[in-house]
């Protein structure tokens, strides 16, 4: 079955940097775009940035554009987020998503998450 494992998370003080990775099975990942979302606590979950299955597009919320940087390693199933720069605002559980066909529904799944804590 589709497992997301997340890691890479802490604690970090404003202007500082963490890289986030999450480690994909069960799927063919090289097929299928990867995303990170975020939610801060009393907040809606929301999309972080997103790649193309390829590499070769890359979206970012406006947020964290010139900050974060998401790339893919299709030969070791793993997707990554940089993140530079990095604000209090950023605090929130990061998760890494695949969205994948079953049957004629398209299923959501995701990580556990992982806590990145900006704060002096």
């Amino acid at each position: 079955q589709v497992q997301l494992v997340e890691s890479g998370g802490g604690l970090v003080q404003p202007g500082g940097s963490l890289k986030l990775s999450c480690a994909a099975s069960g799927f063919t990942f090289r097929d299928y775009a990867m995303s990170w979302f975020r939610q801060a606590p009393g907040k809606e979950r929301a999309l972080v940035a997103r790649i193309s299955s390829g590499g070769a597009i890359r979206t970012y919320a406006d947020s964290v554009k010139g900050r974060f940087t998401i790339s893919r390693d299709n030969a070791k199933n793993m997707v990554y987020l940089e993140m530079n720069s990095l604000k209090p605002e950023d605090t929130a559980v990061y998760y890494c998503n695949v969205r994948v066909p079953v049957g004629v529904q398209t299923v959501n799944y995701w990580g556990q998450g992982t806590q990145v804590t900006v704060s002096s």
